[in-house]
């Protein structure tokens, strides 16, 4: 018998074993046999294994800034438009902003009058090496997540695929109300929000990109941008 005879003669014979069902765990027996020893139903309110998140808002923005903080992403938490603004002021004046990629939204169109810089449209016909050159990437969100410090973007609320990913610093915008407690909630959001007709992207975004895959030192901006600032009023 060759090589691939045993092979394909292998591959014959695990076909005959039936797989557990989703739920189900214990021993193989041969096709059709009934599985006995079932796993633990998740079928209730998954929040009693994850962490709690806090009752009042001011909790979850408790929560929300020490685990962006930990993963090293900024946030900053404005009183109204007025210090909304200056924030991006002087984000601009000291990283030396020269231009900025965004997208049309009510904060975006208001962050890019007080920057006052030449900005690249992703909702329009563009050049990816136009984006790629600009300082920041300036986007709006679906939602931020106390939970896991995560910010929820989409392609329709984040301007596109590309925005929140090829320019260095991406510069997250976002409204008090826009603050849930965990991924359950997240998730119930988009499913509000979008019903059937869902985004064709969906990212939760946790600090600046980063890899430690070499001698497993951490460096950031490996796939992505180097920095993140999330600023909400």
């Amino acid at each position: 018998m060759s090589e691939r005879e045993k092979i394909l003669g292998r591959i014959r014979e695990a076909l005959t074993v039936a797989a557990p069902r989703p739920g189900q765990a214990g021993h193989h027996g041969s096709a059709g046999a009934s599985h006995t020893n079932r796993t633990p139903s998740l079928s209730g309110d998954a929040r009693q294994w994850l962490p709690l998140v806090g009752q009042t808002v001011e909790e979850r923005f408790a929560l929300f800034r020490k685990q962006a903080t930990e993963l090293k992403a900024e946030f900053y938490l404005a009183k109204g438009t007025g210090e909304f603004a200056k924030l991006l002021v002087e984000l601009r004046d000291v990283d030396g902003w020269k231009k900025v990629g965004a997208h049309r939204g009510e904060l975006t169109d208001v962050a890019c009058r007080a920057l006052d810089l030449p900005v690249c449209h992703t909702d329009r016909q563009y050049e990816a090496r136009e984006l790629e050159s600009c300082d920041a990437g300036i986007t709006e969100c679906d939602a931020l997540v106390a939970q896991t410090g995560s910010v929820l973007v989409t392609s329709r609320s984040a301007g596109g695929r590309a925005l929140s990913v090829l320019p260095p610093h991406h510069v997250v915008l976002a409204r008090r109300e826009q603050m849930v407690g965990d991924l359950t909630e997240a998730f119930e959001l988009l499913k509000k929000k979008y019903g059937a007709s869902y985004p064709s992207f969906i990212s939760f975004i946790t600090g600046p990109s980063r890899t430690g895959d070499i001698e497993r030192i951490l460096v950031l901006g490996a796939h992505g941008p180097k920095r993140l600032s999330i600023l909400c009023y």
